[in-house]
């Protein structure tokens, strides 16, 4: 597949991880333009050969239907030959490169051997109604690439308002992932995993990796072509970390470290609330 673009999705919230996804970009030696589809209003002043793509008329319908944000990564359907990363994500080799051999929709994750977070009841109940061996198609909707475009608006519209979809799709509390996987699932594309055979490639999962992480990467064919965090602590003390601050200045960094502590401070008092909630709940309960 010869990839004209490269996509993402940001905020300002995601500017410093978006910066180094950036570098790294480049450094690989690809000079595609990359296209930004806004998570919501908070944009910021892009680098040179990047642009904001709006898809107002996808996003207003998406806003209508009660979808969350992160799900304007739909919009990706609408078009062909690129590659979609998130913005917790450098790149270790130019995607031109090792996208050109294949077509069709391309991914390079281990959710084969963990299906749970791509999948919803509905959605499962779809995949195992249409083979017995779905586990090698779902895939994570942090990264991906594909040849053709799957969906015109109204053709993703009218599939992703289905009965049977809306659930996943449209009204699904969370995120995105099932309803990406859905969507991509019922168009038909054949979906390639680079992790499979015959391809082999390492995981491009950072919370697969230790401490040697550069150690399973000697087999150049194998090397991943990108890494993706997903979850996974991206700071200074995990070690496959030194792949995204290599890419940014020390100033940038600090306000990084700083953004990322009041985050996890929020998150755990969230926890500690939520806790309380639950044991007053269960001592009234058993009165």
């Amino acid at each position: 597949m010869k990839i004209d673009k490269i996509i993402t999705l940001a905020n300002e919230r995601v500017r410093i991880p978006f910066l180094a996804m950036e570098r790294s970009l480049r450094a690989t030696g690809c000079k595609l333009p990359l296209y930004v589809i806004p998570f919501d209003e908070q944009m910021f002043e892009l680098p040179d050969n990047a642009q904001w793509w709006l898809g107002e008329s996808f996003a207003s319908w998406l806003k209508e239907q009660g979808g969350l944000p992160v799900m304007r990564k739909y919009q990706c359907l609408l078009s062909s030959h690129y590659q979609f990363v998130d913005s917790d994500i450098i790149f270790l080799k130019n995607p031109e490169i090792v996208l050109d051999p294949y077509e069709g929709f391309i991914t390079s994750c281990c959710h084969w051997h963990n299906p749970n977070e791509t999948l919803t009841p509905e959605s499962k109940d779809f995949f195992t109604k249409k083979t017995t061996v779905w586990q090698h198609q779902v895939f994570n909707t942090g990264q991906f690439a594909c040849s053709d475009q799957l969906y015109t608006l109204e053709t993703l519209q009218e599939v992703a308002e289905r009965p049977q979809f809306q659930e996943t799709c449209l009204k699904h509390l969370y995120h995105e992932q099932p309803g990406l996987n859905m969507l991509v699932f019922a168009s038909g594309i054949p979906i390639t995993n680079l992790t499979l055979p015959p391809t082999y490639m390492e995981s491009t999962w950072a919370g697969d990796y230790g401490s040697h992480f550069k150690n399973t990467w000697e087999d150049e064919a194998r090397k991943p072509y990108l890494m993706h965090w997903a979850g996974t602590k991206m700071n200074r003390s995990n070690p496959i970390s030194e792949l995204f601050y290599n890419y940014l200045s020390e100033e940038e960094a600090t306000a990084f470290d700083k953004a990322q502590a009041g985050r996890i401070h929020k998150l755990s008092l969230i926890r500690r609330i939520g806790r309380a909630i639950k044991a007053g709940w269960n001592f009234f309960k058993n009165q």
